[in-house]
């Protein structure tokens, strides 16, 4: 089943199931958001009777009251960074308001940052409260995955020493544009994943790749800190990201980005400067 968040011609935000290319309304409840019937562990499923919503637009399936992200998750990064591979997974956070949907745009403002980058990742949404999970029961807690690009300010990640800033400015974090629920997806750690600028392959992995799989991850950070329904977990992001380009490549004006995820989705961001 494929679930987000639709705006409709009249600016309601709806949560929505998508059937045979059709978007429904998701719920007995109509006014509730996605975030909302997750968290009440409703059932997810199109309203008795409904019909599909005319002329509704994806929106970024949630807006997370968590992302958690990882850092050098993938070998063949790891390779293209020159550093060692963690003994145990980099945890950082962006904020939840760098979240944006599949065709909004990346807004850069030249005088924060200049050398801006993509990283395709898996995201795992949480669908269960984690806290102190076993890594063989951690995949039973996944409400499914969607696409993300982990976009990351890269001279204001290295100068901060630091990288929550640097990865959670204003539109860094596009997601969607669907959650896919974890029953299509049997293994996540068998999934190929890729990254296009202007239609050229700029990444091209796949998850059999990571250093820590989806469920260390999750069984990882929920010793740590309470995993929350709605929750994301953004898992890493595999070679060929323009830092590590020889010449360095960064995201200029008037760019468009696809980072897909084999059987999730493919996410469309343009690139704009801001203007000012």
């Amino acid at each position: 089943m494929r679930i987000g968040t639709a705006v409709t011609d009249g600016g309601e935000r709806r949560a929505v199931v998508q059937r045979d290319g059709a978007l429904l309304p998701l719920g007995d409840d109509a006014g509730a958001s996605l975030e909302a019937l997750i968290a009440a562990g409703a059932p997810l499923t199109a309203a008795p009777g409904a019909a599909p919503l005319a002329g509704a637009r994806l929106t970024a399936p949630l807006r997370p009251g968590k992302i958690v992200a990882i850092g050098l998750n993938y070998l063949d990064h790891v390779r293209e960074t020159g550093m060692e591979a963690p003994k145990r997974p980099l945890v950082f956070a962006k904020f939840s308001s760098s979240v944006v949907g599949d065709g909004d745009a990346i807004v850069i403002d030249r005088a924060v940052a200049e050398r801006v980058d993509w990283e395709v990742e898996l995201a795992v949404v949480v669908g269960r409260t984690m806290t102190r999970v076993p890594v063989e029961e951690a995949l039973d807690h996944v409400l499914g995955y969607t696409v993300a690009n982990d976009v990351s300010a890269r001279d204001v990640q290295f100068a901060d020493g630091q990288w929550v800033r640097g990865k959670s400015l204003d539109t860094f974090c596009p997601l969607g544009p669907l959650i896919v629920t974890a029953d299509e997806v049997p293994d996540p750690q068998r999934l190929a994943l890729s990254t296009r600028v202007n239609g050229e392959i700029m990444q091209d992995s796949t998850t059999a790749e990571m250093v820590f799989g989806v469920a260390e991850l999750l069984a990882f950070c929920s010793a740590s800190f309470t995993l929350d329904p709605g929750d994301v977990l953004l898992t890493g992001t595999p070679w060929g990201c323009g830092e590590f380009m020889d010449p360095v490549r960064s995201l200029a004006d008037g760019d468009v980005i696809e980072t897909e995820v084999e059987g999730i989705g493919t996410l469309r961001n343009p690139v704009v400067d801001l203007r000012r």
